[in-house]
């Protein structure tokens, strides 16, 4: 009888550690944090949501995107002439992060605002136009019930160097930890990963465009391009150069701004970018009132330009390497406008509207990356398509985006050929990116990253076993306990059983 009492107690202790094991492993209450970041861009705002679980906060690839609301209207330094509008036009994608995170953490959440290109270009414009916009935006931030944190223009260099971070980020590269779902994407860059252990980050935006990228050797030279990194116990010396006047938007009011100069001072222009079939007049005071374009301002006999487009994809090329002076160079290689650029290294993601135009023009295929030579038939079929059946095939998107595939899709081959120099070798290591997982390619993420200091610049300390390995390991220590305490005890106190099999 004892034997038995004894062996059903230890079955019970069994049971129970085993039971204490299974509780202690658990999934715990779902305990998120939050944080909001707003992109100020050229031509729109942006408002992101993102999350992470509270535990994990140091740890990479637990921060993933939640919501995205962008704001109706132009970017923030299209207030310039209403600047008291700039903050107000923010209230909509606030009231709809209101409702995406908790309210018990409204006040906890941190808020960031980092204006780019527009309002840069703004500041060096108008001064005080810039200040009263920003003045704006912080009033409309702080009345917000979340935990404002700032507004501001960052530089190109920090728009840059965010978008690597975020890329990277994201990919899993800092600690090669990835998602447990990873998305075709990630999945892609991982299986051509070269001998550079990142990504470079390729952006284009309305007024500007960066490259950024781990060189494979050190270079002295241009040392105002180079960053220093410490993430995660690694040392990364990044190469980064913002071109102002060089996104999408801008880059086409310097080529118009060139060819009026050309015209003869004609006030009709025949543009190979725009489709045969198209007219646009444009004024010339806003054609020159920015500093991408006001160095070439001259007087000119008219107020409206009229142009009329040929859809000539091949001198439109011609048109947009202009735009890339070559010519001087006093560094070893240079990308254009004599600016340093060591040789590209490793495999680019390219996003914002590198992928929005070459998405719409089926050129970011995600299993394997279209051909150099495809993508410039692609782009100069488009361009020969005449206007009106173009705007009849794709009537559900606004007619000056619609517009401007055309040329921005020359514009992007020109940057990435002419300007960067990539090759037909070499295109097939850019990728064009819209998403990794949940999250959007851009800067956003790596700001809000950097500001809350979740990378580290050391590796976070973790116990030598996890929770889980933790109980498995003392659930088995104790069974092997009462086995022993058990056998023992049959051995020395021998129960008559036992003691009739010995005679």
């Amino acid at each position: 009888k004892i034997l038995l009492i004894l062996g059903f107690l230890s079955t019970l202790a069994a049971i129970a550690l085993i039971a204490v094991a299974v509780t202690q492993n658990k999934p715990l209450p779902k305990n998120v944090k939050y944080g909001i970041v707003l992109d100020a861009g050229s031509s729109h705002t942006n408002l992101y949501v993102y999350e992470w679980p509270a535990e994990k906060e140091n740890n990479t690839g637990v921060v993933q995107q939640v919501e995205v609301c962008k704001v109706e209207g132009p970017g923030i330094s299209g207030y310039s002439h209403a600047t008291e509008k700039a903050g107000p036009s923010l209230a909509q994608c606030l009231r709809q992060a209101e409702e995406v995170i908790p309210s018990k953490q409204h006040q906890e959440t941190p808020i960031y605002l980092g204006a780019t290109a527009g309002m840069r270009l703004l500041s060096l414009e108008n001064k005080s136009a810039a200040d009263k916009v920003m003045s704006s935006v912080e009033k409309t931030l702080c009345s917000a019930p979340f935990n404002f944190q700032g507004a501001r223009i960052i530089s190109g260099q920090e728009e840059g160097a965010y978008g690597w971070i975020t890329i990277n980020y994201l990919l899993g590269n800092f600690k090669q930890v990835l998602y447990e779902q990873q998305s075709g994407w990630t999945k892609l860059l991982h299986s051509l990963k070269s001998i550079s252990e990142t990504s470079g980050a390729l952006d284009l935006g309305g007024a500007s465009t960066q490259i950024t990228f781990v060189p494979n050797e050190v270079y002295s030279e241009s040392p105002e391009n180079l960053l220093y990194f410490r993430l995660y116990g690694k040392d990364y010396l990044v190469y980064t150069h913002s071109f102002l006047c060089y996104g999408k938007d801008q880059a086409l009011q310097q080529k118009l701004a060139r060819d009026l100069q050309a015209s003869t001072f004609n006030s009709s222009l025949f543009d190979p970018c725009f489709h045969q079939g198209y007219q646009r007049t444009i004024n010339i005071s806003d054609l020159f009132k920015n500093p991408c374009t006001s160095a070439k301002k001259k007087q000119f006999p008219f107020s409206q330009l009229y142009i009329q487009g040929e859809g000539d994809y091949q001198k439109c090329r011609r048109s947009i390497q202009k735009l890339f002076n070559k010519t001087n160079c006093p560094y070893s290689s240079c990308s254009f406008n004599g600016i340093y650029l060591p040789p590209l290294q490793g495999d680019f993601g390219a996003f914002s509207a590198f992928y929005f135009v070459m998405n719409f023009l089926n050129l970011s295929s995600e299993q394997s990356p279209v051909p150099l030579d495809k993508v410039a038939s692609t782009i100069e079929t488009f361009c020969a398509r005449p206007w009106h059946e173009v705007k009849t095939a794709y009537h559900q998107i606004k007619e000056k985006y619609l517009s401007e595939y055309c040329f921005s899709g020359a514009y992007i081959l020109s940057l990435l050929e002419n300007g960067y120099e990539f090759t037909e070798e070499n295109w097939q290591r850019i990728h064009f990116l819209g998403k990794i997982g949940s999250s959007d390619a851009g800067w956003t993420l790596g700001y809000m990253l950097n500001l809350t200091n979740m990378i580290s610049a050391e590796d976070p300390a973790v116990p030598p076993l996890s929770h889980g390995s933790y109980v498995g390991l003392m659930v088995l220590c104790s069974l092997v306990l009462v086995s022993v305490l058990l056998f023992a005890w049959l051995l020395f106190h021998k129960p008559k059983c036992l003691q009739k099999g010995i005679v």
